[in-house]
This record gives C-alpha cells, sequence and structure tokens, in this order.
C-alpha cells in the first residue's frame, strides 16, 4: 500500500500545533523535522556512546520546520489540503507564528514511511536529569542521575524537544521531590508523565481528548513501565474530574489553559502545584491572570525564547 505524504513547512514554535492539525484529519503518522532539534545533537556525547558520525551526513534542515503527515491511499486527503491550509494559517489567532505554511504532498511507498522518521530523531539530553531517546536507540546513561525516557515518535504527540515540553519538565524537577500524586493534562506523547514517574511521583492519572494520543502514551509508557504504571484516559480537559492531588501538569494552548484553571484548582490539595506551559509571550499575560484569578499563588515563570511556564500553588489553610 502507497501513502501520500503531506508536509508543513512552518516554523519551530507551530510544530506541535500542525502536528495536532494533521491527528484531526486520521493521520496515520507524522514526522517532525525541526531545525532547532538538530541544533541540540552533541556529537562529542554521541562519540561517548561509541556513535562516531559527521554532522553534515544527518539529514536535516537549517531553518523552520517541517511537519509532514501520512494518509493510507483509501483516504481522498488531497481534497482536504486547503482545509488543512487554512487550518495552520489560523494559528495565528492562537499566537502562533505558522510561518510559510506551504503545503505539498507527495506519493510514499509502505516500507518507506515505517522507517523514514528513524533517520532523524537522536538522544537529546534535555534538562539536568531527564534524556529523550527515540525507542530503536540503544543508549546508556552517561551519569548516575540521568534518567531514560524511551519514545516511539511514528505516532508523535510531542517528542519532548519543543521549548515549551522542555519548560514543563523543568518545572517538573523544580516541583517533585518524590512520592507526589499527579495529573497530567492533555497527555499527548505521554512524555511528561513518564518524566515525573523517572523523577519519582508515586500515583499518575493523565488525560487527552483526543483517544489517539491516548493510545500513543500508553504505548510510550509500556516502553518505559509495566502497564499499571499509570493510569491514561480519554477526557476534555478535568471535566467530571474530582481527585485531590499534589501536582496538575498541563502543556497545552494558552486558550484551553484559562477555563482549566478552576477545574486545576478544585483538583489539588492545599499548598498543590500547578504548572502551565504552552503560553507564547503575547497570551502570558491572559494565562497568568486566569492563574490568579482562580485564586493560585503564582511561584515562578520560566522562559525559553518566545515561550513561558507557570509554576503556581494554591495556598494552604493558613495562608487562605
Amino acid at each position: 500500500m502507497n501513502w501520500t505524504q503531506i508536509s508543513v513547512l512552518t516554523t519551530s514554535e507551530a510544530v506541535e500545533a500542525v502536528a495536532n492539525i494533521f491527528m484531526d484529519f486520521d493521520a496515520s503518522g507524522v514526522k517532525i523535522e525541526d531545525a532547532e532539534d538538530f541544533k541540540k545533537i552533541n556529537p562529542q556525547a554521541e562519540a561517548n556512546h561509541g556513535r562516531l558520525f559527521d554532522m553534515k551526513d544527518i539529514p536535516h534542515i537549517s531553518n523552520g520546520a517541517i511537519v509532514s503527515s501520512y494518509f493510507p491511499d483509501s483516504q481522498d486527503i488531497l481534497a482536504k489540503v486547503p482545509m488543512i491550509e487554512e487550518r495552520v494559517r489560523n494559528l495565528s489567532d492562537f499566537g502562533l507564528n505558522p510561518g510559510p505554511a506551504e503545503v505539498k504532498s507527495s506519493i510514499v511507498a509502505d516500507e518507506d514511511w515505517a522507517t523514514e522518521w528513524e533517520k532523524y530523531y537522536h538522544p537529546v539530553r534535555l534538562t539536568r536529569y531527564l534524556t529523550i531517546v527515540p525507542s530503536w536507540e540503544g543508549y546508556n546513561p552517561t551519569t548516575g542521575d540521568e534518567q531514560v525516557i524511551r519514545l516511539d515518535p511514528g505516532m508523535a504527540f510531542g517528542t519532548g524537544t519543543h521549548p515549551t515540553t522542555q519548560l514543563s519538565l523543568q518545572a517538573l524537577e523544580t516541583v517533585i521531590r518524590g512520592g507526589e500524586s499527579m495529573i497530567d493534562v492533555g497527555t499527548g506523547s505521554g512524555v511528561l508523565s513518564i518524566a515525573a514517574k523517572r523523577l519519582g511521583v508515586g500515583d499518575i492519572f493523565a488525560t487527552d481528548v483526543d483517544d489517539i494520543a491516548v493510545k500513543s502514551a500508553k504505548d510510550n509508557v509500556r516502553l518505559n513501565f509495566n502497564d499499571d504504571a499509570m493510569e491514561i484516559v480519554p477526557n476534555d480537559l478535568l471535566n467530571g474530574i474530582h481527585k485531590q492531588v499534589d501536582i496538575i501538569v498541563a502543556n497545552i494552548l494558552a486558550e484551553i489553559l484559562v477555563p482549566l484553571a478552576p477545574q486545576a484548582f478544585e483538583n489539588l490539595k492545599p499548598g498543590g502545584k500547578f504548572i502551565t506551559a504552552g503560553i507564547i509571550n503575547s497570551k502570558l499575560d491572559v494565562v497568568k491572570e486566569a492563574i490568579t484569578n482562580s485564586e493560585f499563588k503564582v511561584l515562578q515563570i520560566l522562559n525559553m525564547g518566545d515561550w513561558y511556564s507557570i509554576i503556581a500553588q494554591k495556598p494552604t489553610k493558613d495562608e487562605d
């Protein structure tokens, strides 16, 4: 069977949003080629693990990003290309720069689609303790406290390299002490839940509105832990959820963080931490206002380029 590949030329900040658009059109896989990812590859670190290569030999782009998605012959995806292009351009309404938003199509043989993205992904050390490793790569930690997160980006909902995910991981490292309970809203690939478990969180409950994302997260959890390591369910934000946990993390669009804030307050224990990411600079004040209006106290704001993450806390009874 052949596949139709649809590729969008965009910006690094928009890659995850474009990937989610493709999934809304029932894509059967996503490949993300991001110039920012290439800059993170450390040849010396790779050489330490027996992988010697010249950087110029790695297929890559020098600027921006290309998000490619795949559709079987049975889908008339070419007729939907104008709709995909329109939705990509409309990302500017959410404060994201869609860049050129150029859409191209091509035919890819089944065997090529199955391995194409394996040429691009490599182990990446993202924080002091956390390293993302593709599922097919052999990798040994370089330090005793390094935690490895294995992901299969074949149905990518975030491979860990986007600034919003990195900020979320840094925030988790900041607040986790061990043994906490946590909710991961909009879990996507499950990377934040897996990282939290590696850092010592106990009970984890993860949700995503997309059934395909839920399956992707469950598959990635199995690469790292037993099936019962955490509960992952389809759900719209925290609608209908009534828990009392120590940490809630959400790396989603800023507009969605606004209605989530009061839901998070109701599901946190006094003193619990609310970590938000996916906040472009133009939306920072809006999200911060929603958080403070929900009676949270902002503890810290993390920044990476145009992106922000907020660590907030539900007041304790003594602070009420």
